[in-house]
Parts: C-alpha cells; sequence; structure tokens
C-alpha cells in the first residue's frame, strides 16, 4: 500500500541526517496520498541507520494505523491536525535542529533580516504560543497541531512554510516530503544567521520592499528566478 510514498517518505527522512538535521532518533518526516486520504509516517524510536521503506507506518486521518508493523511516530497527530488544516501542503518535518529551536525555546519569532529569508519566507517565521497545563495533560501532540493552526491564522501556509513552537521546536512543511526537508534546511540556516547578525548588530533590519522584491522573484506570479 502506498508503496512509493513510503519510499519518498523514507528517503526524505534520510535526508533530515545527511543535512545534519537530526541525531539519534530525534525528528521525522511524514507524506500524505491527499486521493486516499491517507499518510505515511516514520515509525517512532527507530534510529536513522536501521530504516526501511516497508518500516514506514500508514496511517488514517483519525489517526487509525492502517497498516505497518510498528508504532507511528509520538507527533503523528500534530502531523495529522496540520494536513487537515492546510489541505495544499503535501509533507510535514519536525526537527529539534540547533538553531530553529533555540529560537523556539527563546519563544521569538525569527524576523526578516536578510534576502536568504525572504527568498523562502514571507514575513517572520512565527512563533507559536506556549502550551498551557491543560493543553499539555490533554492531547499533547494533537494540542501542537492546534497552537500551529491558530498561530497562522491570517497567514498563508504556503508562503510561509515553516513555524516555531514555542519551549518545543521548528515545524515546516511543503508540496512534497522533499520539499518540507528542503524548507527545515533553510530554516535552520536562517536561524542561524539571524542569530549571528543579531549578535553584530542588535539593531539590524531589512527594508519591506527588498523583502517582497526577493519573496516574489521567486513565488510571484511573474517569478523570474529559475528556468520555466
Amino acid at each position: 500500500m502506498l508503496e512509493e510514498l513510503k519510499k519518498k517518505v523514507l528517503a526524505a527522512n534520510l535526508e533530515l541526517v545527511t543535512q545534519g538535521l537530526v541525531i539519534y532518533t530525534w525528528g521525522n518526516v511524514s507524506g500524505i496520498d491527499r486521493e486516499s486520504g491517507l499518510m505515511v509516517i516514520k515509525p517512532s524510536g527507530v534510529p536513522y541507520s536501521e530504516l526501511k521503506a516497508e518500516d514506514m507506518v500508514v496511517v488514517d486521518l483519525n489517526g487509525r494505523v492502517v497498516e505497518g508493523r510498528l508504532r507511528p511516530s509520538s507527533d503523528t497527530p500534530t502531523h495529522i491536525v496540520l494536513y487537515k488544516a492546510f489541505p495544499t501542503i503535501g509533507g510535514v518535518v519536525h526537527t529539534h535542529s540547533t538553531y530553529a529551536t533555540a529560537w523556539a525555546q527563546a519563544g521569538l519569532a525569527i524576523e526578516p533580516l536578510g534576502t536568504t529569508h525572504a527568498d523562502y519566507f514571507h514575513g517572520p517565521v512565527p512563533c507559536t504560543e506556549g502550551l498551557g497545563d491543560a493543553r499539555t495533560e490533554g492531547d499533547y501532540e494533537a494540542e501542537t497541531g492546534n497552537v500551529i493552526v491558530e498561530c497562522f491564522k491570517g497567514l498563508d501556509p504556503v508562503h510561509t512554510p515553516g513555524v516555531l513552537v514555542r519551549n518545543h521546536g521548528p515545524f515546516c512543511w511543503g508540496a512534497s516530503p522533499a520539499e518540507a526537508v528542503y524548507h527545515s534546511r533553510v530554516l535552520e540556516e536562517v536561524a542561524k544567521m539571524n542569530f549571528i547578525t543579531l549578535s553584530l548588530n542588535p539593531g539590524a533590519s531589512i527594508p519591506a520592499k527588498l523583502i517582497e522584491k526577493h519573496f516574489l522573484r521567486k513565488h510571484g506570479p511573474g517569478a523570474t528566478y529559475g528556468q520555466k
């Protein structure tokens, strides 16, 4: 079942290691088949070096395991909430990459300071509210998804393909599992750049028109970046 998607989800999970975004068993990638309404996700607690395509777990959007001998990632409910709320996305990534997680632990959004940021994120990468006691003691992983969705009221998840969950870490998404990993790697690099920039100049900023120029030349209707 969904054998091609399993291969893509496996490859995306292994790319997290290649890109230095995870260690040990941290992090997870999922992908969704919108036609069937089924999601494929990394199994919980299995080292990346041991993962095989047949280890990927197929789950429906109610959280029920449809196929797989292993338990799905403990973050599965968060992924499900995001797929339901953002119908244009096809892949979700969660990591504890160092710099992005540091911003999340500080409870700070990553403001655009340069054109690298503006090439990929149309404005700040937001940081959610913290999860209070009631949410933490309840369906914690689903509530993690809910605070992300609440944070994105008024935001376009395609134009801002990532978020920081306060006290926790980054989640990113994209049209596919591979694109979600790509955005996760970009987010980590932007988080690192901003940390260094603000260490050198706490008052650093970027003109709003320059943000628009760089974002639209890649993502606007008249985009000029790359090949047709």
